[in-house]
C-alpha cells in the first residue's frame, strides 16, 4: 500500500519570525492552514495557488501570534479576519478554547476543541494531537507520518518560553520528554524560525538542542536557574 503524499509548506510571517503552514493531502487536494497569524488570507492563498482547498485551521496554542488578537496593544491579523472570509472550523486544545473565542470573536459553533491523542482525517492523512503544554496549558503539537508541527513548544535548538502567563517550567520538561522519545528521522517544523535553519530532525535536536538533552526533572530545574 502506498503511503499518502504530504503536502507541507512553510511560510514565515511577522516580527517575530512567525512559521506558518499549509498542510495538505495530495490525493484529496484538501488542507489545513496551521497558526494563520500575521497573514491568513495569504496562507489561504498559498493553499489555492498549489491546488488545494482548506477545509479547516489547526491552532497549535491560543497566544496572538499564532491566532490573532491583540498583543499588547498591537492588532495582530488572524482568525477573526479569515472567519471573515471563510466559514473554517478552528481547532484548538480543549482548555484553550473559551480564550481563543474571547480573543479573536470567532463564533463557538466554528470553535472545535481537540484532546491529547484525538486524531484528524485529511484525505487519506491522519494527524495525531500531542499535548505538550508547558508554553501555553494548550499547547500542542501535530504529527503526521514522520513531519512534527511543533508549535512553541519545540524550535530549531531551542524551546518556547516558559516565563509567560500560563507557562509552566514543569509541564515544559515532560513534554519536551516526550518529544525526545519520538524516532530520530521525525521531522520537526517550528512555530518560530529562531534557529540556524527552519526546520531540523529529533536526532538533530537531541544532539544539539540543550533544551532536549536534559534527562532529568532536577538538571532541567538547574538550567531553568
Amino acid at each position: 500500500m502506498t503511503a499518502p503524499t504530504i503536502f507541507l509548506q512553510q511560510i514565515f510571517a511577522g516580527p517575530m519570525a512567525n512559521c506558518l503552514y499549509v498542510l495538505g493531502d495530495q490525493a484529496s487536494k484538501q488542507a489545513f492552514v496551521i497558526d494563520p497569524a500575521f497573514e491568513p488570507l495569504g496562507l489561504i492563498e498559498v493553499a489555492e495557488t498549489a491546488g488545494f482547498t482548506v477545509v479547516g485551521v489547526l491552532a497549535t496554542h491560543v497566544h496572538p501570534d499564532h491566532v490573532g488578537g491583540d498583543l499588547m496593544g498591537f492588532a495582530i491579523p488572524g482568525v477573526r479576519e479569515l472567519l471573515a472570509q471563510r466559514d473554517l472550523p478552528i481547532h484548538i486544545h480543549a482548555i484553550e478554547g473559551d480564550r481563543l473565542e474571547l480573543q479573536t470573536g470567532a463564533p463557538k459553533a466554528n470553535v472545535r476543541r481537540y484532546r491529547d491523542g484525538d486524531v484528524f482525517a485529511l484525505g487519506d492523512l491522519r494527524i495525531r494531537v500531542l499535548h505538550t503544554p508547558g508554553h501555553s496549558p494548550g499547547s500542542s503539537c501535530f504529527l503526521v507520518g514522520r513531519h512534527l508541527i511543533a508549535g512553541d513548544t519545540l524550535f530549531v535548538q531551542g524551546c518556547g518560553r516558559i516565563d509567560l502567563p500560563g507557562s509552566d517550567p514543569d509541564a515544559m520538561f515532560r513534554s519536551l520528554r516526550r518529544l525526545a522519545e519520538l524516532p530520530p528521522e521525525t521531522l520537526v517544523y517550528p512555530g518560530h524560525n529562531y534557529g540556524p535553519r527552519p526546520t531540523s530532525t529529533i536526532a538533530d535536536e537531541l544532539r544539539q538542542n540543550p533544551y532536549l538533552r536534559v534527562e532529568s526533572a532536577e538538571q532541567w530545574r538547574g538550567m531553568m536557574g
